[in-house]
C-alpha cells in the first residue's frame, strides 16, 4: 500500500490537458507542440478531422487534423482514444502527407484506440445533404460527417476500428447500420448504400490500420505508473462543447477538459493542469452567436493580422474584441489552471483594445450566456477601454520585455477571467513563447 501511495504522490502532476477555451482556433498547436517537446506520450481525446492544428517546426509548416501533434516532434508516442471520431481514409491521407514532408515511421509512433468509432463515406454524404435542405441559418458544419458518426455511436449502431479484425461480424454490423441510413438515404433524397461496397473498402484498408489498433487504456494505466508524462489534446473549444456551448451552433463532441479522461480511458485523477489556450481577441467560424464580434475596420484589421482562415475549410473567421464574460464562464466549465494566450502581437499597433466585460439583455446588465439562443441573439456588449500599444511583441520571449500597456491588458484579462496567463505566444513559431509558468512543473 506504501509503495502505491508514493506512486500516487509521484505522479500527482505529470499530466497536461489542452482545451481550446474560445470557440476553437485558438492556436492549440502551437503550444501544444511546444508542450508536446515535453511529453512522453500525447492523446487526442474528441472530435474528427473537422479539427485543425498548425505546427512550425525548423520553418517547416505541418497541418495537422487526426493525428495527435507529438507525432511532429518523434520523441512521444501517440494515441488516438475512443473520444475521436475516425475517417479511416483521411488518416491515412495525414500520415502519408506528413510523410512526405520528412516524418518517417508515423504508424509505428501511432496507437488507435479499438473502441474508437469509424466515420464512413456516407456519414459525409448525408452531413451535407442535410446542411443543404436546412432553411434559414445552418449550423455550419464542416461537411466531413462527424455528427452523423456521432449518432451513430450514441445509436449504438456504429462500426468500431475493433471491428476491423472481424470480416463476419463486420459484414453483420454493416447490415445493421445500413438498416437505418438507408432510410434517411431515401428520405433525403440520396442513392442507398450498398453494403458489399463498404464492407470491401473497410477490408482493403484494414491491414495498414489493424496493427496501429489496440487497446488504450492499459498504455495510459503503464504511463501514469511509470511517472510518464502524457498531454491530453482537446479539438475544436468550449463554446462549441455540445452541452455548453452556443447551441445549436456547437461542434458534436464534449470538447471541455473532463471529456480527456472518457474520451482517452483514464480517471479523472490522471487529469493534473489544464490549459486554457486562449486568443487575445475573440473569433469563431460560422453562424452563431458572436457578441463581441467586430463586422467593422476593427474586426477585418483583427483578421488580416492575425491570418484568420480555418486550418480544415479555409473560412474567413469572423472577429472581435475580447470576451471576458464567456472567458470567465469557460474557465469555470473546464476547471482551467491557467490559460496560454496567443496573438497577442496581432493587436499591436493599435490606440486602445477594448474588452468585453459584461451584457446588457433587454435592459438588464448580466455577467453570464444565456442558454436560450434567441436570448444569446439580443445580447449588446458591453466594453471596458485599455491603451494600446505601439511597441511591437512579435518574437518576444520575456515578461519584462513586453510594454507596459500590453502587460496591463494581459494583467486586466487575468483579473477578469480569474485565471493566470500560465504562457504568452509572440508569433507562430514554438521558441518565440513567453513562459509565467510551465504546466509541467
Amino acid at each position: 500500500m506504501q509503495n502505491v501511495m508514493q506512486n500516487v504522490v509521484q505522479n500527482a502532476a505529470q499530466n497536461v490537458v489542452v482545451i481550446g477555451s474560445q470557440w476553437g482556433d485558438e492556436g492549440k498547436g502551437k503550444v501544444v507542440d511546444w508542450l508536446a517537446d515535453r511529453a512522453d506520450l500525447v492523446v487526442r481525446f474528441q472530435g474528427g478531422h473537422n479539427a485543425g492544428h498548425t505546427l512550425v517546426v525548423d520553418g517547416e509548416t505541418y497541418a495537422l487534423s487526426l493525428l495527435p501533434s507529438g507525432v511532429v516532434r518523434g520523441g512521444s508516442q501517440s494515441l488516438i482514444g475512443n473520444g475521436v471520431v475516425v475517417d479511416p481514409w483521411a488518416l491515412l491521407a495525414e500520415i502519408r502527407r506528413l510523410e512526405a514532408q520528412g516524418l518517417q515511421n508515423l504508424s509505428e509512433q501511432l496507437v488507435i484506440a479499438e473502441n474508437a468509432c469509424l466515420i464512413l463515406p456516407l456519414h459525409g454524404a448525408l452531413d451535407r445533404a442535410r446542411e443543404a435542405q436546412v432553411s434559414g441559418q445552418r449550423i455550419g458544419t464542416t461537411g466531413r460527417g462527424i455528427g452523423p458518426a456521432y449518432e451513430d455511436k450514441v445509436g449504438r449502431r456504429a462500426i468500431r476500428m475493433a471491428d476491423l479484425a472481424d470480416p463476419e461480424g463486420l459484414r453483420l454490423r454493416v447490415d445493421k447500420l445500413l438498416q437505418h441510413h438507408n432510410a434517411l438515404a431515401q428520405g433525403l433524397g440520396l442513392e442507398p448504400w450498398i453494403a458489399d461496397k463498404i464492407v470491401a473498402e473497410l477490408l482493403a484498408i484494414a491491414p495498414r490500420l489493424l496493427p496501429m489498433i489496440k487497446p488504450a487504456w492499459p498504455i495510459l494505466e503503464a504511463a501514469q505508473r511509470n511517472g510518464q508524462r502524457i498531454l491530453f489534446e482537446g479539438a475544436q473549444g468550449t463554446l462549441l462543447d455540445i452541452d455548453h456551448g452556443t447551441y445549436p451552433f456547437v461542434t458534436s463532441s464534449n470538447t471541455v477538459a473532463a471529456q480527456a479522461a472518457i474520451g482517452a480511458g483514464v480517471g479523472p485523477k490522471a487529469l493534473s493542469y489544464v490549459l486554457g489556450i486562449t486568443k487575445a481577441y475573440t473569433t469563431r467560424v460560422g453562424a452563431g452567436p458572436f457578441p463581441s464580434e467586430q463586422d467593422n475596420s476593427i474586426g477585418e484589421r483583427l483578421g488580416q493580422r492575425g491570418h484568420e482562415f480555418g486550418t480544415v475549410t479555409g473560412r474567413k473567421r469572423r472577429c472581435g474584441w475580447f470576451d471576458a464574460v464567456l472567458m470567465r464562464q469557460a474557465a469555470s466549465l473546464g476547471g482551467l489552471d491557467g490559460m496560454a494566450l496567443t496573438k497577442i502581437d496581432v493587436l499591436d499597433g493599435l490606440d486602445e483594445v477594448q474588452i468585453c466585460v459584461a451584457y446588457r439583455l433587454d435592459g438588464e446588465r448580466i455577467s453570464h450566456l444565456p442558454g436560450n439562443v434567441d436570448a444569446q441573439a439580443r445580447l449588446e456588449p458591453i466594453y471596458e477601454t485599455l491603451p494600446g500599444w505601439s511597441t511591437p511583441t512579435e518574437g518576444l520571449r520575456d515578461w519584462a520585455a513586453l510594454p507596459p500597456a500590453c502587460q496591463a491588458y494581459i494583467e486586466r484579462l487575468e483579473a477578469l477571467v480569474g485565471v493566470p496567463a500560465a504562457l504568452i505566444s509572440t508569433s507562430p513559431r514554438r521558441e518565440d513563447t513567453i513562459v509565467r509558468r510551465n504546466p509541467w512543473e
